[in-house]
């Protein structure tokens, strides 16, 4: 695919499970903190860094254009770099992965081959990190074959077949032969490089198209959710199972507004519902990893649970700008932290027992859910009792008023429908009774105090009048029927009032920062599901297809879209939109039985 002109986030995602690193259309690393996805940004060109560079890039003189794919069925990115006299290089990118030693091989290293394809090229390589988010150019010493940088609490070594002065001086050579890089930890490489990256290709790539054989894929939309369900699995921090929301922070979610977050941390709703689309392909382990996260966090003894933490458990993320960083395209702030984790958001109950469910069903699980197990989950369903009438922030976080809003009620009512099914599962019958009464008395409330009877559609909160995008969820999660005229009746009403071209509000009321500006490409994304579950199949299908044309050329999300231009918005790349994504063409595909 060539990469289109009208955004900066044509990015491409590269990693392995224990970092990430974003690229742009050039083969230029702009993003890439380290050693971890909420470390210092290393690599922090994207937010614009005061003192400049914070990237690594190979130039080519008399540059002209550029071509970039992933191999197929990989996160391995290929860049092709054309000048202005018919020269042209091939630069690929990509993080070892692969399976050894009964565990998995995931260093926190990016590798490097740049190849000479046609012509006499002139290039360039510019390796320039930075420090303390952006603040300081880092100390570096060199030797025969690398250069180390000492950051902060970790120092990162850069060893290569190039000559290394043309290296620490950004020298301009012309390139005859293949060079070969490897940026990791401070350690020597016990074998040529050359050697090294070749065997390290070969291995990445065959991992990567081993796990995407056993996918189970819908026939239609192949392309789309493959890539899709691999920028998932790339957002999984595996030292934890924690699953992160983006790789950014402060992208803002329209050109000036001051809605900039930090997004690399563990929301337990994000993470459930990339749990569940994952479990869909069949790719359960990443289900038993965020278990064992959720199992592992030092929640209190009651149950009680923040909507997000680290991925290292953290339970405090605060707060703070970094002033060393001018922010995307210069539009600051740029924060560290998310003061999500104070809020109440009583969705986080239902979200943590929804991802859990399926461990209790799936017999091709090497460790599945006992009544151990569900015992560690019923103080979930307790709380989730509790509160489900009780005001919360809501799932959008609004950091101003609180309302006891319908879609936390729903997933309240969620856990304690799930843990009487899970309860019958294990026949537990005293206890599948206890949850089976409760989820009951819960649906029977919320649907007295969530329905508009005056307006004809559900709102957004009890006794409200207004609508938001989460009702559109209501049927995938069982709360009610796609045939009920209730949801059929919401999902219209929606459909006049919060879709705006080919895109969704999640809501249009002011909130704390004013009028929402863009779509959210989720809410676009939960919009053609339920299309498709009220039998509006080709009006669905067609507006999913102009979701999968403003991909970027690499069929990667943001969190946000343009509504004049397709534009991408938010934090980069977001798994709630690859989430959506896969959900969606899972609804719409044809069925293989169809093919055959």
């Amino acid at each position: 695919m060539t990469p289109a002109d009208t955004s900066t986030l044509n990015l491409g995602l590269v990693g392995n499970g224990s970092f990430g690193a974003l690229f742009d259309a050039k083969a230029r690393l702009v993003w890439s903190c380290l050693p971890a996805f909420d470390g210092d940004p290393t690599f922090c060109a994207l937010l614009s860094p005061k003192a400049g560079h914070g990237d690594w890039s190979i130039e080519l003189d008399d540059f002209a254009r550029s071509e970039q794919a992933y191999i197929e069925n990989t996160a391995i990115l290929r860049t092709v770099l054309h000048d202005r006299h018919g020269a042209s290089i091939e630069i690929l990118d990509f993080a070892p992965r692969w399976r050894q030693h009964g565990r998995f091989y995931r260093p926190v290293m990016l590798t490097r081959r740049v190849r000479l394809l046609s012509g006499s090229p002139r290039i360039r390589v510019l390796l320039r990190p930075l420090a303390d988010w952006g603040a300081r150019t880092p100390e570096s010493t060199w030797g025969s074959n690398h250069i180390r940088f000492l950051l902060q609490d970790f120092a990162l070594r850069a060893t290569t077949d190039m000559p290394i002065r043309l290296l620490r001086e950004g020298l301009a050579f012309v390139l005859d032969r293949d060079l070969h890089f490897v940026l990791g930890p401070d350690e020597t490489l016990t074998q040529p490089i050359a050697e090294f990256v070749r065997d390290a290709l070969h291995r990445t790539t065959d991992y990567w198209r081993e796990w995407v054989r056993y996918l189970s894929i819908p026939l239609d939309f192949q392309e789309a959710v493959i890539r899709s369900a691999i920028t998932l699995k790339l957002c999984q921090y595996e030292d934890s199972g924690g699953i992160i929301a983006a790789m950014t922070t402060s992208i803002p979610e329209a050109p000036g507004t001051a809605r900039n977050w930090d997004y690399r941390y563990c929301w337990l709703r994000d993470a459930a519902f990339v749990v569940r689309t994952l479990n869909r392909l069949g790719a359960t382990r990443t289900m038993e990893e965020y278990i064992r996260y959720i199992f592992n966090l030092a929640v209190s003894d009651d149950g009680d649970m923040q909507p997000v933490y680290g991925i290292d458990y953290a339970h405090e993320l605060t707060e703070e700008e970094m002033p060393a960083l001018a922010g995307y395209r210069g539009m600051g702030p740029v924060r560290r932290g998310n003061l999500a984790y104070v809020q109440r958001q009583h969705d986080t109950y239902g979200s943590v027992v929804l991802a859990s469910a399926q461990l209790f069903f799936d017999r091709r699980l090497e460790h599945p859910g006992d009544a151990a197990t569900f015992a560690k989950l019923e103080p979930l369903g307790d709380l989730a009792w509790k509160l489900y009438d009780q005001p919360d922030a809501g799932l959008w976080e609004f950091r101003g008023k609180a309302h006891v809003h319908t879609y936390s009620s729903a997933m309240c009512w969620a856990a304690c429908d799930r843990l009487a099914r899970i309860a019958v599962q294990l026949g537990l019958d005293a206890r599948a009774t206890h949850w089976r009464e409760r989820a009951d008395t819960m649906r029977t409330r919320i649907l007295a105090e969530a329905w508009n009877a005056e307006l004809g559609h559900f709102a957004d909160a009890f006794g409200g009048d207004r609508l938001d995008a989460s009702l559109l969820l209501l049927a995938d999660l069982g709360f009610v029927t796609p045939e009920d005229p209730r949801f059929i009746a919401t999902v219209d009403t929606i459909g006049r009032t919060l879709r705006h071209g080919d895109g969704l509000f999640r809501y249009v009321v002011p909130d704390d920062f004013g009028a929402p500006e863009t779509s959210f490409t989720i809410c676009t994304f939960w919009y053609i599901d339920a299309l498709a579950s009220i039998g509006r199949h080709h009006e669905a299908r067609s507006l999913f297809e102009t979701m999968l044309a403003r991909r970027n050329h690499l069929g990667l999300l943001s969190e946000d879209m343009s509504f004049e231009d397709g534009e991408a918005w938010g934090n980069f790349p977001q798994t709630y939109s690859h989430v959506g994504l896969i959900m969606a063409a899972m609804r719409l595909s044809r069925s293989w039985q169809e093919a055959a």
